[in-house]
């Protein structure tokens, strides 16, 4: 199968140009409505505008009585009571000089007064009040509008719905929210040598978890991972589970993908006739990614390796994905020190996996695994971040101050 040469002397594709390509021409999906209720972990849409302020009126901070400032500059002094007013029953009177009304949290001040003397200040008698301590006006009142007022965009396009935005956006008085469709990921994965778990592999073989792991990734970035199975090494197979997951907006396969006789994937690309955008990056791992489009559909083809599969998703299938969403998933940077030296890095970008210290004063001490393989899935699940290294990097001494991305998946 032809394909776009690489721009390098080695034929490998700079990651910042792969990911260019990957990202060309993505644009959001559509909105869809969903209730209050099932908008968690969603990516809202469209901005949210608050219709009245909030509060909506003055209101007691405090239990306790409603007075005029100037009634109460020195204590003790006697008032009289004239009403109550609970949170949502308002008392519709006016203080005059030494009344009071008794009061509760959140419920709306009364006409004429401008001060809060909490309960515990008090002593009641009857229908009368003595205030124990002097007030001040504004004092434990929630001035109309003090959160927000109405007109004001308070939930933008782009923001993950957590539990802070969804009591924001009900206390906006909506009880649906437009988010972004979740972008739907098909998973094919491919080889004679899988077996699913639960089955007992024969002696050649492996048990097969990347599909797991993506599913598992999808999910937590907001998509919908869709399950194309796990097929032989037969070009017809893998073919049909493509034209079956020929709706999703992205595809994603595992392995098949290597040189010579065994490039299954690609052989399958060349039955559906679809074209290569590139094969092979300058990266390690993940050297074999594979980049096609069909229609509006992006095809990634991951490495069959376990950590290169997840660290591609992580540096490539991310950011489609937060295209796809409209929203923003970089990685956490975090400045560390070195923990042992590093050697020079040859023609690729190096994603070496470390694990961090904290000092007691704080500074985080990057620790690299001294085997960087890519089948060693234990290394990559303790790790806490990737220290990237570029392509032709000089060697790093111990104690060399670096920047490492958080791994968060």
């Amino acid at each position: 199968m032809s394909e776009p040469c690489c721009p390098s002397g080695s034929g490998l594709l700079p990651v910042e140009e792969a990911l260019r390509r990957i990202l060309d021409g993505v644009k959001p999906l559509e909105a869809e409505d969903v209730p209050l209720s099932e908008a968690t972990g969603r990516i809202l849409a469209a901005p949210l505008a608050a219709s009245r302020d909030m509060p909506p009126f003055d209101a007691s901070s405090m239990d306790g009585y409603a007075v005029r400032a100037e009634d109460v500059r020195q204590a003790p002094v006697a008032l009289k009571v004239i009403a109550e007013a609970a949170a949502g029953h308002g008392a519709n009177v006016e203080v005059g000089p030494g009344e009071a009304v008794r009061i509760f949290t959140g419920s709306p001040l009364p006409k004429g007064a401008d001060c809060i003397i909490i309960q515990e200040n008090t002593e009641r008698d009857g229908d009368v009040v003595r205030v124990l301590q002097p007030g001040v006006a504004g004092r434990f009142i929630r001035e109309r509008g003090m959160d927000y007022h109405a007109g004001e965009t308070l939930l933008h396009p782009g923001a993950r719905l957590g539990a802070r935005q969804i009591n924001l956006a009900a206390s906006l008085n909506c009880p649906t929210l437009p988010v972004r469709r979740r972008p739907r990921v098909a998973i094919l994965a491919s080889g004679d040598e899988l077996v699913p778990p639960g089955e007992e592999p024969g002696p050649d073989q492996i048990i097969a978890s990347n599909s797991f792991g993506l599913a598992a990734f999808v999910q937590r970035h907001g998509g919908e991972p869709v399950d194309l199975g796990l097929q032989p090494d037969d070009v017809r197979s893998i073919a049909d589970a493509m034209q079956r997951g020929a709706r999703a907006d992205v595809l994603v396969t595992i392995g098949g993908a290597s040189v010579g006789d065994h490039d299954h994937v690609g052989d399958a690309f060349e039955l559906l006739g679809i074209r290569r955008d590139f094969w092979k990056i300058a990266m390690r791992p993940g050297k074999p990614l594979l980049f096609a489009r069909r229609g509006q559909q992006r095809i990634l083809g991951l490495p069959g390796n376990p950590v290169s599969a997840l660290i591609c998703a992580f540096i490539f299938l991310r950011p489609l994905m937060a295209a796809l969403l409209g929203t923003d998933m970089t990685p956490q940077r975090l400045p560390a020190i070195l923990g042992a030296d590093v050697p020079e890095n040859d023609e690729r970008q190096d994603n070496l996996r470390v694990r961090l210290q904290r000092q007691e004063d704080g500074t985080l001490i990057a620790l690299p695994f001294s085997r960087q393989d890519s089948a060693m899935l234990r290394h990559l699940t303790e790790a806490d971040a990737l220290l990237v290294r570029p392509p032709f990097a000089p060697a790093l001494e111990k104690g060399t101050p670096v920047e490492v991305l958080r791994i968060d998946f």
